[in-house]
């Protein structure tokens, strides 16, 4: 029913707030190895846009041309057969302030797609959804994606705890982790009450939690359970660890809230090294010396903020 190209390619739009730029730029290198400067990417990556946080909408590419004419043309091979369809102009571009394309003029646009496609247009509950966006001065037309923003349903987890991370920042953080899951192999080994465990595992990660608190432990598998969700989580330190993984989360015990001291910190890094041949480590504190001195080169960086308050992630091998 649809057509599809040969070697697919993707346009993703993105919406983040102010503080969040830096953790979004971090999340889209990892995932696509390139960012967009403004909020709209083109790439040959093919990524669930509910994976992340950020990331607004997904077209995979059918047609494209410098003009909407030329778009107008080709979308009459379309026949939808038995399915409803709705076509979507993508807000979210990079044209210049002047050049902007308003809301009665994108309703226009929509409807002369519209009437080139065979079958019943449906703009309530379509079976189907087509993206219509301009990027680098070209026209692409495709299938569009939605992100479902699955993580806002776990913002209702039965157990909190007051320094853990936001689903958000969870979410942005395990694919930062592991942008390509298959046969990846992660560990969170200071999980907590679960927070990245459970954003995890909603995105098909092979992750396993542990903590030295049998209480947040606890916490973590009655969260991973009430998503319907399943995930070992082992009480004990990371010491104790003699799997290899590929990639660890680790949320260090701040200081700030716990009798962690440095040198706790350190042998919780060294640890990390040992088992693991990347961490993703979230810090409070800038701690590169240590995080060097465990035996880790910092590749890549972020801030993420929330008020005043400030966490540093830092991409290490």
């Amino acid at each position: 029913m649809f057509i599809k190209k040969e070697s697919p390619e993707f346009i993703y739009t993105f919406a983040c707030q102010k503080e969040e730029q830096s953790l979004s730029h971090l999340e889209m290198r990892s995932l696509f190895g390139e960012q967009a400067e403004n909020s709209i990417l083109k790439s040959t990556t093919e990524i669930d846009p509910s994976r992340s946080p950020f990331i607004k909408e997904r077209i995979e590419v059918i047609y494209e041309g410098d003009s909407l004419p030329e778009i107008v043309e080709q979308v009459g091979q379309i026949d939808m057969k038995e399915s409803t369809f709705k076509v979507i102009f993508i807000k979210i571009n990079d044209l210049e302030a002047g050049q902007k394309i308003e809301y009665d003029q994108r309703r226009l646009i929509e409807r002369e797609i519209g009437w080139e496609i065979k079958g019943e247009a449906d703009v309530r509950q379509p079976d189907h959804m087509f993206g219509i966006v301009t990027l680098g001065g070209r026209w692409y037309f495709g299938n569009l994606r939605k992100n479902e923003a699955l993580w806002l349903h776990h913002m209702k987890k039965p157990q909190t705890f007051s320094t853990a991370l936001s689903t958000r920042v969870a979410r942005a953080v395990a694919n930062i982790a592991v942008p390509k899951p298959d046969g990846v192999k992660a560990i969170d080994p200071c999980c907590g009450i679960g927070t990245v465990l459970v954003e995890a595992l909603s995105m098909g990660i092979d992750i396993v939690g542990r903590d030295i608190n049998p209480l947040v432990t606890s916490g973590s598998r009655e969260n991973i359970a009430f998503f319907g969700y399943e995930g070992e989580v082992a009480i004990g330190p990371i010491s104790d660890v003699t799997e290899q993984y590929d990639a660890a989360i680790i949320d260090l015990p701040y200081n700030l809230y716990t009798h962690a001291t440095p040198e706790e910190q350190f042998n919780i890094l060294k640890h990390a090294r040992r088992i693991a041949k990347k961490a993703v480590i979230i810090t409070i504190e800038t701690i590169d010396e240590m995080i060097m001195e465990a035996g880790f080169d910092i590749q890549d960086r972020c801030i993420a903020s929330k008020g005043v308050f400030s966490r540093q992630i830092l991409v290490c091998e």
